[in-house]
């Protein structure tokens, strides 16, 4: 009998394209404190590979600085682990339980710089990390990215070990919170069930707007400093966070001489048709570029 030809496909050797998912993962005792990651495959077979280092992206889903859905973004994440890359999806304190401003951003620091110290677990590069965020998860990234070492949001946890990142994505997130509130909120000032009420303190007195300034990025661009490149993207459709908040932030940091590239997505609303594969392959270029 004649058999067809049996045909062949390539070797994988490096296991380039692949990964996998650790979920669950206590970075802290403090209730909320975990994260998932996803490892390029080869970090399983270092002993016949060699060890192996890959770049580091931390990713903070917005959940209006409640609790994030570590699951929103799997997909687009697992494309960039394939690429390469070391990702971690954080979770964080919510300001539903009390746990009000910074908490959210001591939580993500402080993941920083367990990943950091656990590096060699992950086959994580320390010296290649960024962060992207979307929405509250934006203002974070951004507030990472602008307060490197800052000991205000510290709680000493892997002490040694820093929370700087090589460069900061951020999807739609709120930049000025004082203005938000007065602008774009003013009618809910004196809700005390709103989100700012949650985060920062009732009534909207000067101690609250002082949380909000602590949590504004707007608030920390100031010439002389040394920041990290950004990338800002917001579409100009939304009504949750006004596109104004990121447009703002862009023109200050350039005019203070700093490296920010934006895009603006026409009549994009907050997350939904914002979202696009020419934005995700945007995002992947710049962190690809950047770190």
């Amino acid at each position: 009998m004649s058999y067809p030809e049996i045909k062949t496909l390539p070797l994988n050797p490096s296991l380039e394209g692949f990964s996998r998912v650790d979920m669950n993962i206590p970075y802290s005792d403090r209730s909320g404190c975990t994260l998932d990651i996803l490892l390029p495959w080869a970090n399983q077979h270092q002993d016949v590979l060699g060890e192996v280092k890959y770049p580091l992206v931390v990713f903070v889903q917005g959940s209006a600085w409640t609790s994030p859905d570590r699951n929103a973004q799997i997909p687009q994440l697992s494309e960039l682990s394939r690429k390469g890359y070391v990702v971690a999806t954080v979770g964080h304190r919510s300001c539903l339980d009390g746990c009000q401003a910074p908490a959210f951003l001591v939580d993500v620091k402080t993941a920083i710089r367990f990943l950091r110290a656990h590096a060699k677990d992950y086959s994580i590069d320390p010296e290649r990390v960024a962060i992207w965020g979307t929405s509250s998860g934006g203002n974070t990234a951004l507030l990472v990215g602008l307060t490197a070492g800052d000991e205000r949001f510290s709680t000493g946890e892997y002490a040694g070990e820093s929370d700087a990142v090589k460069c900061v994505v951020d999807c739609f997130g709120p930049t000025d919170l004082e203005a938000m509130a007065d602008e774009d909120y003013a009618e809910f000032r004196d809700d005390p069930t709103t989100i700012f009420a949650k985060l920062c303190g009732f009534p909207l007195n000067e101690a609250a707007r002082k949380q909000m300034r602590l949590i504004s990025p707007m608030r920390y661009v100031e010439r002389g400093r040394a920041l990290p490149p950004l990338l800002i993207l917001h579409g100009t459709g939304d009504t949750v966070v006004n596109c104004n908040q990121s447009e703002r932030l862009y023109h200050r940091l350039l005019d203070c001489g700093f490296d920010a590239t934006m895009y603006k997505v026409p009549g994009a609303p907050h997350e939904g048709s914002f979202w696009s594969r020419e934005l995700i392959e945007a995002i992947h270029a710049y962190l690809m570029e950047r770190v």
